[in-house]
């Protein structure tokens, strides 16, 4: 991606110089299977409150610390997407009549109190509507390539994009009424499963539709970016997740959607970069 000379968000948070103390708990047996399969898959609010440590504390402690030049360079990079994101979202909802409130992003090491509870690294990247804020470990970057086979600029860029998405679906409204329907049908339910692939197939096309407005205001892909976003996408679904780490799919459980779901809504949002495109709830289960 050309990203130089692009403006950074003032939104961000960096909360790596302190190191977090929590308190007893965390997850039960099995559990570190669990963490690994939602850290490839990005994370979501639905996931995220199952990983959560309840009834923990956490405790920030001031520490030097000395940063790479990777490190360095994530950061820049991470505040250079989210303005991208906030320029392009701003613009969007303006043409639906509307104003964009941009969320907040928390970079943090290790673990992290978020508005929805605490949560460790294992969660992977994540959006909390309580607090309207991305969460944000750099080292899930540096693991990609490692535990996923994705790298990439414009697959990272893919991945905050991705959660960004969600927050443009808590700022319209689709979020709660998402997540409304999902506490209805009942945990691990078909309903809720499926509801909640619409969600993420949704948040893979805004996703999408950033990275086309972006392209188009600033220049900003260059040759193989698509494909990066396109392999992560792929490498994120459920079917081959499964696979890697059992062997097999179980589809009554996905709750993301398919490689080849997220790559066709994401390809559908970079392609068209029309956000009234993006209806995921409307079509039948079966034809996503």
């Amino acid at each position: 991606m050309k990203l130089e000379g692009r403006r950074e968000s003032t939104n961000v948070e960096d909360r790596r110089g302190k190191k977090t103390v929590a308190a007893a708990g965390g997850l039960g047996i099995g559990g570190i299977i669990i963490a690994l399969i939602i850290m490839l898959m990005g994370g979501d609010p639905s996931q995220l409150t199952e990983q959560l440590q309840q009834g923990n504390t956490t405790e920030y402690v001031d520490e030097d610390t000395d940063y790479s030049q990777v490190d360095v360079e994530l950061m820049t990079f991470c505040k250079r997407i989210l303005a991208g994101t906030e320029d392009v979202w701003d613009k969007e909802f303006k043409k639906l009549g509307r104003t964009y409130q941009p969320p907040k992003m928390v970079i943090f090491s290790d673990a992290v109190n978020s508005g929805c509870g605490n949560a460790t690294s294992a969660s992977g990247p994540f959006y909390c509507s309580a607090d309207e804020t991305v969460y944000l470990d750099l080292e899930f970057f540096k693991n990609m390539k490692k535990e996923i086979g994705a790298d990439g600029d414009f697959a990272y860029a893919y991945v905050i994009a991705h959660e960004v998405g969600h927050h443009v679906q808590n700022q319209l409204g689709i979020l709660s009424q998402a997540h409304e329907k999902m506490a209805r049908a009942g945990k691990n339910s078909t309903e809720y499963n499926q509801t909640s692939v619409r969600l993420e197939l949704q948040a893979d096309f805004f996703a999408g539709v950033w990275a086309y407005n972006d392209n188009k205001m600033f220049g900003s892909l260059e040759d193989g970016d698509i494909e990066e976003a396109l392999n992560a996408a792929a490498k994120i679904g459920d079917d081959y997740l499964q696979k890697q780490a059992y062997g097999r799919t179980m589809p009554e459980t996905f709750n993301h959607g398919t490689s080849a779901q997220r790559s066709r809504w994401l390809k559908k949002g970079l392609t068209t970069g029309d956000i009234n495109l993006g209806d995921t709830f409307s079509p039948a289960y079966s034809s996503l």
